[in-house]
C-alpha cells in the first residue's frame, strides 16, 4: 500500500514538473524576438519533454516508445530529402529551421543514450542505435550543405575601393636601365605609393550578422553530435573561396614564379603597386573580418576556430607571399628596387597585424614564412642596391659627353639616391651588416670617418644608409674623373666636373639627402665644383691673358716698346679669343646661377687685363688695330656655355 502511494507520488510529481515545462514553452513559442539563450533553452527544453513526457511501463514498451521517435525524427528528417528541387530548412523560416534542429537534438541524445547501454550486437537497441545514427548522419549531410547555403547566400558585397587607404594607381615608373641611366627617369617618374601605417584597422560584415546565430546553431549541433570535422571543412571550403574572390576583387592574379619572371617590368611594376594595396587591405581589413567572423560563429571553440581561420586563410596569404618570393628571387636591376622596398615596407609593418591575427600554434606557419619573405625581401634589397653601386663603378663610356653638361649617369645616381630617402630607416638596417665589407668606404675620396670615430656614441656618427650613399657618392665622381679624361680640351674637362660636382652638391642641398649625406659634404663639394671651375678658367684663360703682358714686346737694347709686336700681340689675343668663343658658346652650363657666376668670374679676369693693356699703349695702338672695345668682349662672353656653337663675323680694321 505504502509502495502504491510512493509511485502516485512520483507521477503526480512528474506530471507537474512537466505542466510547468510545457507552460514555459508555450510562453517561449509566443515571444518572437527570442534571445540566443532563450532560442538554446527552447531547443533543451522540448527535447527533455519529448523524452521524459511519459514514463514507460515496462522495457519493450520503453523501446517501443523510443523506436516510434526515431521514426518521427526520421520522417522529418527525410521530407526534406524528397526528390526533385531541394529546399533549404533555413529558407523557409525559423520555425522549419527550430523544429528541424530539435529534431536532430533529440536523434542525438538518443543515439549517445542507446550507446551508453552496452548494447549486444543483435540486441533491439543496438539496431535500434544503428538507425539513429543513420537518421543522424543524414541530417548531418543536411546541416552541412545547409551550412555552406547560408554562408554564400549571405556574403556581403566587398568593395575596395571605398578603403581610405588606396594607393594611387596613376603613378608609373619609367623604365630606366643601368646602360643608359635613364636621363631624369628616376626624379620624374618615381613617385611612392605610401604604406599608410596610420590606416586604421576596422573590420566589415563579411556576411548579413543575421545569421550568425544559426551559424552558430548549425555548428553547436553537428559538434555535439561528433561531426565537427565535417562541419570545419564545409566552413573552411566555402571561407577559402571566399578569400579567393577577395584577391580577384584586389586584382591579385594567380601566376607562377616562372611566369612573373618572365614579365616586363612595365606588367610587372604595375602588379608590385597592386600587390602592395591588397596586402594591407586583405590583412588590415578582410582577415580581421574573417577572424571575428570565425570567432563569432565556432564561439567558444577556441581551438576550432584558429584552426578554422588558419585553413580558410592559408591559401590566399600563400598567394600574397609566394608573389613577393619570386620578386625576392628575381634579377636585382635597379629600377625595381624603390618597389622592392616597398613591398619590404608594407610587409614589416603588417607583421605585428599577422602576428596578431595568427596568434594559435595553428597559425605559426603562415607567421615563418611571412618573416622568411620579409628576410629575402631585405636581401633583395640590399644585394640591388650593392649591385647598383657596383654597375655605377663599371659604367664606362668610349667617348666624350657633348657640351659637358650633366651626365645622364650623375642625374641617374643622385635622383636615385633622393628617392630611396624615403627608405633611410629600412634601408639603413637592411645595409647595417655591409659597413665594413665595402671596398669604396675605404677609398679616401669617400669622406668617411673612421671606425672609431663611426662608434653610435661618437659625435661623428655616419648611419650605415650614411657610410652606402657617400661611398656611391665617390664612386660616382670617380667614374665622372675617367670621363672627364676623354675630353681633348682640358679646358671642357673641367667644366664637365664643374657641372657634375655642382649638380651633386645642389640636389643633396636641397632634398632630404642632406639629413644623410651631411652639411660637411655638401661643403667640401661646393669646394669642389669652385675649384674644379678655377681649373677651367686656368685652363683656357692663362695662356691667353699671357698675350696681354708687356714681356717680350719691348726692342732689343732698348726700353721701347716694339710696334710691330704689339700689333701682333694684339691679333693673337683677338684670335684666341674668337677661337674661345667659337668653342665654348658650344659648351653648356646647365645650371643658370652657376653659368652667370662663371661668366661674371671670367669677364672679370680677361676686361681688366684688356683694358689694362689697351689703356697702357694707348699711345702706341692706332684705332685702326683695336677690333673689339672692352664691352665688346664683356658682351661675348655673355654669350658662352648657352650650348649653341657661334662664331664673331667682324672685319679685323674699325672704322
Amino acid at each position: 500500500m505504502e509502495e502504491n502511494r510512493s509511485v502516485v507520488a512520483s507521477l503526480e510529481g512528474d506530471e507537474n514538473l512537466i505542466a510547468a515545462a510545457q507552460h514555459i514553452v508555450m510562453a517561449l513559442e509566443t515571444n518572437k524576438n527570442l534571445t540566443d539563450d532563450a532560442r538554446k533553452l527552447l531547443v533543451e527544453l522540448g527535447t527533455q519533454l519529448s523524452s521524459i513526457s511519459r514514463a514507460p511501463e515496462n522495457k519493450e514498451e520503453e523501446l517501443s516508445d523510443i523506436e516510434k521517435r526515431i521514426n518521427l525524427i526520421h520522417d522529418k528528417v527525410m521530407n526534406w530529402e524528397v526528390d526533385g528541387e531541394q529546399l533549404m530548412i533555413w529558407d523557409c523560416g525559423p520555425d522549419e529551421a527550430n523544429d528541424y534542429v530539435r529534431a536532430v537534438d533529440e536523434a542525438r541524445r538518443l543515439a549517445e543514450s542507446l550507446e551508453s547501454l552496452s548494447l549486444n550486437k543483435d540486441s533491439e537497441e543496438n539496431a535500434l542505435a544503428r538507425k539513429a545514427h543513420v537518421v543522424l548522419q543524414t541530417a548531418m549531410t543536411r546541416l552541412e550543405e545547409e551550412l555552406k547555403h547560408i554562408l554564400v547566400q549571405n556574403r556581403q558585397p566587398f568593395e575596395p575601393e571605398h578603403m581610405s587607404f588606396r594607393s594611387s594607381e596613376e603613378d608609373t615608373l619609367d623604365d630606366g636601365s643601368i646602360v643608359s641611366f635613364g636621363e631624369d627617369s628616376v626624379d620624374d617618374g618615381l613617385q611612392r605609393d605610401s604604406v599608410s601605417r596610420g590606416a586604421e584597422e576596422y573590420t566589415i560584415d563579411l556576411i548579413h550578422r543575421d545569421v550568425i546565430p544559426d551559424l552558430r546553431c548549425i555548428v553547436n549541433l553537428m559538434f555535439d553530435s561528433k561531426y565537427g570535422r565535417e562541419c570545419s571543412q564545409a566552413f573552411i571550403s566555402v571561407r577559402k573561396d571566399a578569400l579567393d574572390d577577395c584577391l580577384f576583387i584586389l586584382e591579385v592574379e594567380k601566376s607562377s614564379i616562372d611566369d612573373i619572371l618572365r614579365m616586363e617590368w612595365g606588367t610587372l611594376n604595375s602588379k608590385i603597386r597592386r600587390w602592395i594595396r591588397a596586402i594591407k587591405i586583405f590583412v588590415r581589413v578582410y582577415l580581421a573580418s574573417e577572424k571575428w567572423l570565425v570567432d563569432q560563429v565556432f564561439g567558444e571553440l577556441e581551438s576550432v576556430s584558429a584552426i578554422c581561420f588558419a585553413e580558410s586563410s592559408k591559401a590566399s596569404m600563400m598567394q600574397l607571399l609566394n608573389f613577393a618570393e619570386a620578386i625576392a628571387v628575381s634579377p636585382h636591376q635597379p629600377e625595381k628596387l624603390h618597389r622592392i622596398l616597398d613591398m619590404y615596407e608594407v610587409l614589416a609593418d603588417l607583421i605585428p597585424d599577422i602576428d596578431t591575427l595568427y596568434s594559435d600554434e595553428t597559425g605559426i606557419n603562415i607567421k615563418s614564412e611571412c618573416q622568411d619573405v620579409l628576410k629575402r625581401l631585405g636581401d633583395c634589397a640590399k644585394a640591388t642596391f650593392l649591385d647598383f653601386k657596383s654597375a655605377v663603378a663599371s659604367n664606362v663610356s668610349t667617348s666624350a659627353f657633348a657640351g659637358g653638361g650633366i651626365h645622364h649617369l650623375t642625374r641617374y645616381v643622385m635622383n636615385y639616391l633622393r628617392t630611396l630617402t624615403d627608405y633611410s630607416n629600412y634601408l639603413s638596417s637592411l645595409l647595417r651588416d655591409n659597413d665594413t665589407d665595402d671596398p669604396a668606404s675605404s677609398s679616401p675620396d669617400s669622406n668617411q670617418a673612421t671606425e672609431e670615430d663611426n662608434s653610435v656614441n661618437s659625435p661623428h656618427y655616419l648611419s650605415p644608409i650614411s657610410v652606402h650613399f657617400r661611398s656611391l657618392t665617390s664612386i660616382l665622381e670617380r667614374n665622372l674623373i675617367d670621363k672627364s679624361k676623354l675630353y681633348k680640351d682640358s679646358s671642357l674637362g673641367c667644366l664637365f666636373l664643374m657641372n657634375n660636382i655642382h649638380y651633386m652638391a645642389e640636389k643633396a642641398r636641397n632634398s632630404e639627402l642632406r639629413t644623410i649625406l651631411g652639411d660637411d659634404w655638401i661643403r667640401k663639394h661646393n669646394w669642389k665644383f669652385q675649384h674644379h671651375a678655377m681649373d677651367y678658367e686656368r685652363a683656357t684663360w692663362s695662356s691667353i691673358l699671357s698675350l696681354l703682358k708687356d714681356e717680350g714686346l719691348y726692342n732689343s737694347g732698348s726700353n721701347s716698346i716694339s710696334k710691330t709686336l704689339l700689333k701682333e700681340r694684339l691679333q693673337s689675343f683677338y684670335l684666341a679669343f674668337e677661337d674661345v668663343y667659337k668653342n665654348q658658346t658650344g659648351w653648356t652650363i646647365p645650371d643658370i646661377q652657376l653659368r652667370d657666376d662663371l661668366r661674371i668670374s671670367t669677364s672679370l679676369k680677361v676686361i681688366q687685363a684688356y683694358r689694362t693693356f689697351v689703356g697702357r699703349h694707348t699711345n702706341h695702338i692706332s684705332d685702326k688695330h683695336i677690333k673689339y672695345t672692352a664691352d665688346d668682349l664683356e658682351n661675348h662672353l655673355m654669350d658662352l656655355f648657352e650650348g649653341s656653337p657661334r662664331s664673331l663675323q667682324h672685319s679685323f680694321h674699325r672704322k
